[in-house]
């Protein structure tokens, strides 16, 4: 077969939610072999163009025609698109923690003789398919005791045994670390030039476009604005789709800023964390460092170095075990043994991950913006429903967080939305002091830039901001001074004018303990 022929074609989507237009006139096409990204700002409609080619959203609930393999398709149910050989991979993985990884390959898939479960056939097929995306571990093994890089494999590994022809994955390395996700990459091209699969890729990260995308399809506010080729002759245009799918250009990608930091606001000293369930091991080994009013400072670390888990024990005592130092707010010492003394004292965190520990994703946006702040909002231990709908209000206007209204269950905002609500929350209980964990993960470049200009203006009011994020670029672009952490201790102190990404490459890798001044 010509390695240019077509796969899939999808012909004029349209498809509406109500009053809500999700999608219109969408066209695509991919190629057999090919690997085909599709880029676009939160909530430009990636996902729900995905759902409708795999069948989640059924044939007759949008208009439009989908072509597979030169066959109009008319899927119902995620079962017709699998039997084709088309495979989706949701950004939330579908897996069953306590079930084991030959369970959870073969679930609804079952290798069975007789309508019984055939456990050594299973065993054995698992084994292979496990050994072919690069799985070491044994297929007994539980979900729950694997990390989240080898749970993605286990899902690459689930859609194999379904005779995979196209394997559509939604953002499948924003939870992984750099080492995960290049494996990641490298089998989704190993499947391609070795057993001819094809690919659609969701993705927010640019850098993995240029690695390993073959096309483009750019979407914006449900619409395709663009496509692009990239080859040795034509190479990827970072700029170019930056431009199409933000619908404006981006000179910048990070918001000019005059610092003008002020008095120490808050300080660490000597702060020494033990692991929760192994007190012999210690995951922060006394470390300094301060931050003052108006000033962003970062900590910029490799995964494991200790960054999240010291922010979390700061922070009313929510990791570790044996936790000693002192920790000083305005240079007064303070105690946060607990979460509601840390908010007591003028600290706010705002997690890295905002769909598990940031929101409760069965309340509307104001009751999530409200949860840091409910006395504040209260009269005599009743809530105020006036005050609470006037704070929440005014913030979602000023942090642009795109929605009908404030009732809106906050489960149906895109990633950056949600992001932004997380930070309202804290914005909301008045802190003196944020520490924000990795606040752009996962959503797109014109949202990214949306939540900088927030941490500037917050750090205009004067309020110390510490940002904890695995992407140097972003604290290059927003820091004001950087401190690199490395196995549990924080090695170096960075001034502005020393921010190179090798420099404190070189500090996130060795171990020397630097007292803040």
């Amino acid at each position: 077969m010509s390695a240019t022929e077509t796969i899939l074609q999808m012909q004029g989507i349209t498809k509406t939610f109500g009053p809500v237009k999700a999608l219109t006139d969408v066209n695509m096409s991919v190629d057999r072999g090919e690997i085909h990204a599709i880029c676009g700002e939160n909530g430009a409609g990636k996902s729900t163009l995905m759902n409708v080619l795999s069948g989640v959203y059924p044939y007759g609930s949008y208009s439009g025609t989908i072509v597979f393999e030169g066959k109009e398709c008319k899927y119902h149910t995620i079962n017709d698109s699998e039997a084709d050989g088309i495979v989706i991979i949701h950004q939330e993985l579908a897996l069953s923690p306590f079930l084991s990884i030959a369970e959870n390959i073969f679930m609804g898939n079952e290798r069975s003789a007789g309508g019984v479960i055939d456990w050594n056939a299973t065993r054995v097929e698992a084994d292979r398919l496990m050994k072919r995306v690069g799985l070491p571990e044994d297929p007994d093994t539980k979900i729950m005791d694997i990390g989240v890089g080898k749970q993605q494999l286990v899902e690459i590994a689930k859609a194999l045994s379904k005779d995979v022809k196209l394997l559509i994955l939604d953002e499948p390395t924003a939870a992984l670390n750099d080492e995960d996700s290049a494996h990641l990459l490298h089998l989704v091209r190993q499947l391609r030039d070795e057993h001819g699969v094809s690919s659609i890729i969701i993705t927010h990260k640019l850098n993995e476009v240029a690695a390993i995308a073959d096309a483009v399809t750019i979407i914006r506010d449900g619409s395709t604005v663009g496509d692009m080729i990239i080859s040795p002759e034509t190479p990827f245009d970072q700029d170019e789709l930056i431009r199409k799918m933000v619908g404006r250009e981006l000179t910048n990608m990070y918001p000019d800023h005059d610092s003008k930091p002020g008095e120490e606001l808050f300080r660490v000293k000597d702060w020494t964390v033990h692991h929760p369930l192994d007190a012999s091991r210690v995951v922060m080994d006394h470390a300094n460092f301060y931050v003052r009013s108006g000033e962003i400072v970062g900590l910029a670390g490799l995964m494991g170095a200790g960054r999240t888990e010291m922010a979390m024990s700061i922070f009313g005592h929510s990791y570790g075990s044996n936790i000693s130092g002192e920790a000083f707010v305005k240079g007064k010492a303070v105690q946060m043994p607990n979460v509601q003394s840390a908010i007591d004292a003028g600290l706010a965190y705002a997690t890295e991950d905002r769909k598990v520990f940031g929101l409760n994703l069965l309340q509307n946006i104001r009751e999530n913006a409200a949860l840091a702040s409910l006395r504040k909002m209260s009269r005599h231990g009743v809530m105020d429903g006036n005050v609470e709908r006037r704070e929440v209000e005014e913030y979602r206007k000023d942090f642009n967080i795109k929605c009908r209204n404030i009732d809106v269950a906050v489960s149906t905002l895109s990633g950056g939305n949600q992001q932004k609500v997380v930070l309202a929350k804290w914005v909301i209980s008045n802190p003196d002091i944020l520490i924000l964990d990795e606040p752009t993960r996962g959503i797109d470049v014109g949202a990214k830039y949306e939540i900088y200009e927030i941490i500037d203006h917050l750090a205009d009011e004067g309020k110390a901001v510490i940002v904890i994020s695995s992407e140097l670029p972003e604290l290059i672009g927003i820091c004001d001074r950087i401190y690199t952490v490395s196995q549990g201790s924080i090695t170096d102190d960075v001034p502005k004018k020393a921010f190179t990404q090798e420099y404190l490459m070189r500090g996130m890798t060795k171990e020397r303990e630097v007292t803040a001044r």
